[in-house]
């Protein structure tokens, strides 16, 4: 009589199983490490270089704020072609003029490529700066300063094509 069941020549065994799931797990762990250490170093995530002094220095902040509450200023920045015009108005809503205005605009994700402004008084109660040769997304924060020292900031988000 002949034996009709044959032995298979390979079988699936408990070790083929755990071999293929650390195998599997282990590609993907290692492509995971790779990918968030090449994004690690090409942007770290900090958008200061010191964020823990910054957040020490918030209260400083928190104080600068309600000065400029109590100057009950207000700032319209608009932007024309290449230009920045920023006027400063008091609570009466007139326009002050003999400010000095100074202005920085950074990348919102990065501070590389930041660019300091310098504003002119236009003759008209406001103050220009060039910003041609922008493109993508800038914050642009300006500081207003007049002659007793009293000082206000503004902040805008500028998209350009």
């Amino acid at each position: 009589m002949t034996d009709l069941t044959a032995t298979p020549r390979f079988t699936i065994k408990g070790w083929h199983v755990l071999a293929g799931f650390i195998a599997f797990f282990g590609i993907i762990i290692a492509v995971d490490v790779t990918f968030a250490m090449a994004a690690y170093k090409t942007f770290s995530g900090e958008a200061i270089h010191d964020p823990y002094e910054a957040g020490i220095l918030y209260n400083n902040t928190l104080a600068q704020r309600r000065r400029e509450a109590a100057l009950g200023w207000q700032a319209t920045i608009e932007e024309e072609q290449d230009v920045v015009v920023v006027r400063v108005a008091d609570k009466a809503g007139k326009t002050i003029e003999g400010l000095t205005v100074t202005g920085v605009l950074v990348r919102p994700a990065t501070v590389k490529g930041q660019r300091a402004l310098t504003f002119a008084p236009d003759g008209k109660g406001g103050y220009r700066a060039d910003t041609s040769a922008l493109d993508g997304a800038w914050d642009l924060h300006i500081v207003a300063r007049d002659p007793r020292g009293a000082v206000f900031e503004a902040d805008r988000r500028m998209v350009r094509p």
